[in-house]
């Protein structure tokens, strides 16, 4: 399974704490939520975090201060402001500050979650790419130059969409995928609510990929699905 990557959630409002705490849990995340500045730099000091989703209005030292402090010490820790400032004088100054994004409240969930992916991406731009287009996870092997997935050698026949939710799966391997995020990478659109379109395929692609095997994609039943090594 993956390391779950940290992420810190700095923001005075109890409730938007929890519900990201809990939102970016199902995601995959490891979530800690703080509701000051001096909490927050503790965190970052120890290196515990990999990234921070932070308010701009709070209490003593603000979100724009921290991340004006954690710029200037030299800190590159990846931040998304969420926050209700939503002037685009605000916007500006918190990306001239450092910010790497920046999100309004109210705010999708399933929005953040792809910001931080993305974040986290681009933070990491030497981690190594999959060999020629390939993904791997146990016996299972996606080609994507190709467009063949295998498993034990065998090859398995897919139709396009359910090439692209095995390799958002396997790109994801070891994390809980919402119904909403995979309706966001694998159709890039949403069905306007729970049309049932996402579990047909989801056990149409089990049924292949899965048959007369070792499970590896699993329901993670209030939560989503997620694809792991069944020797994990």
């Amino acid at each position: 399974m993956n390391t779950a990557d940290r992420i810190l959630v700095v923001d005075d409002d109890p409730g938007i704490g929890e519900l990201l705490v809990s939102a970016l849990g199902f995601a995959g995340f490891a979530v800690t939520a703080v509701s000051d500045a001096a909490d927050a730099l503790k965190i970052i000091t120890a290196g515990e975090a990999d990234a921070m989703v932070l308010d701009v209005m709070m209490p003593g030292i603000d979100g724009f201060d921290l991340l004006q402090l954690l710029r200037a010490k030299g800190d590159r820790l990846p931040v998304l402001f969420l926050t209700a400032r939503d002037a685009v004088e605000d916007r500006v100054r918190g990306l001239r500050l450092g910010a790497d994004d920046y999100v309004t409240k109210p705010f999708s969930v399933v929005e953040v979650v792809a910001r931080l992916e993305a974040l986290l991406r681009r933070a990491r731009p030497d981690a190594p790419e999959p060999d020629d287009g390939r993904l791997r996870l146990a016996d299972l092997e996606l080609d994507d130059q190709v467009h063949r997935v295998t498993r034990g050698g065998e090859p398995i026949h897919l139709s396009p969409t359910e090439f692209r939710l095995l390799q958002y799966l396997l790109l994801n391997a070891g994390r809980v995928l919402s119904k909403a995020q995979i309706r966001q990478h694998v159709w890039q659109y949403d069905f306007g609510g729970d049309s049932g379109v996402v579990e047909r395929f989801v056990s149409n692609l089990r049924r292949k990929v899965d048959d007369g095997r070792e499970p590896m994609i699993h329901t993670v039943r209030g939560f989503g699905y997620s694809i792991r090594d069944p020797a994990a």
